[in-house]
């Protein structure tokens, strides 16, 4: 069974966009997305340097963006039907997207609120968010909470990410959990999936209103307890109240094994969901879609792998 997954913020670099861009009709569809959101992805997925990338309100639209664009290329694959998708973070937008849950313009909409809501929310206090690489879950977690940060993302595969202020993360740089080999600063504008996000939530809710999700015509898999979702509605209400709780994603991993998994597919900018699930999910081939010099090999998998619609 092949899973389909798209990866959050902190996974852009800059030029990403450029080569996914020249496929047959990328420029339109992007053009076309660009003035739906009054945000010109071309721009920012070409031209803009990373500093730029890394605004909250720019790189979660340009990732849901290039997801879908990257996605799309791969399902021109006759028969193309993955057994199950998933998104880590803003990528669960993605997902929502592949599932048929919401239309192209409908996610792009909805994570541009998100981004821009996000991004407000972000400004109130200066907050990041740091990699723990190695060590025992449950140590970190508990050192975590005596320094008064959140464990936003369970990662699975060793790696938790830590949230909370810029004082906070310092003070875990000095003083590092047992058995943690190394603390890694993440390229991102706050502590997201943590309290200092309760602001951006109301707003999203409010965004959400206006949208009529379908329920997922394949199988969803959710960041906040790795649970299939079937109701369009609850997937739409996740998606809302995620944003200031943790994500799941080891969680998400244990259900892919579940399922019964056999492949994985990351879409563009891919790497860090392969690297997880590389990691803990031994025997799957993995594959990321980081320019469509990756789509025969993903195409060969697809074959191989994927469910026939």
């Amino acid at each position: 069974m092949l899973v389909l997954v798209a990866p959050g913020q902190g996974a852009q670099t800059p030029g990403f966009l450029t080569d996914w861009l020249a496929l047959p009709g990328a420029a339109d569809r992007v053009a076309a997305w660009s003035d739906a959101i009054g945000l010109d992805l071309a721009h920012y997925g070409t031209k803009a340097d990373a500093d730029e990338i890394r605004d909250t309100s720019v790189a979660q639209p340009l990732l849901v963006a290039a997801g879908i664009l990257s996605a799309s290329a791969l399902g021109a694959v006759p028969g193309f039907a993955p057994g199950a998708v998933a998104g880590h973070s803003v990528g669960e937008i993605t997902a929502a997207a592949f599932a048929g849950v919401l239309d192209d313009t409908a996610a792009l909409t909805l994570v541009r609120k998100r981004g821009l809501a996000m991004a407000e929310a972000a400004a109130v206090t200066e907050t990041g968010m740091s990699a723990l690489l190695g060590g025992d879950p449950e140590v970190s977690v508990a050192h975590l909470e005596k320094l008064g940060l959140t464990p936003a993302n369970v990662n699975g595969a060793g790696q938790i990410v830590a949230a909370g202020t810029m004082e906070q993360l310092a003070a875990l740089a000095e003083d590092k959990p047992e058995g943690v080999r190394k603390i890694v600063p993440l390229k991102v504008a706050g502590a997201f999936h943590t309290h200092h996000m309760a602001p951006a939530v109301d707003k999203l809710a409010e965004a959400a209103k206006a949208l009529t999700p379908a329920d997922p015509k394949v199988t969803y898999v959710s960041n906040k307890d790795g649970q299939a979702v079937t109701s369009g509605t609850e997937v739409l209400e996740r998606l809302v109240g995620q944003v200031a709780n943790p994500v799941r994603w080891d969680r998400c991993m244990e259900t892919f094994q579940a399922l019964g998994v056999t492949a994985l597919i990351e879409v563009c900018p891919g790497g860090t969901l392969t690297g997880l699930a590389k990691r803990a999910l031994p025997g799957v081939k993995t594959l990321a879609l980081k320019t469509p010099a990756d789509l025969d090999a993903a195409r060969e998998l697809v074959a191989e792998h994927a469910q026939q619609a």
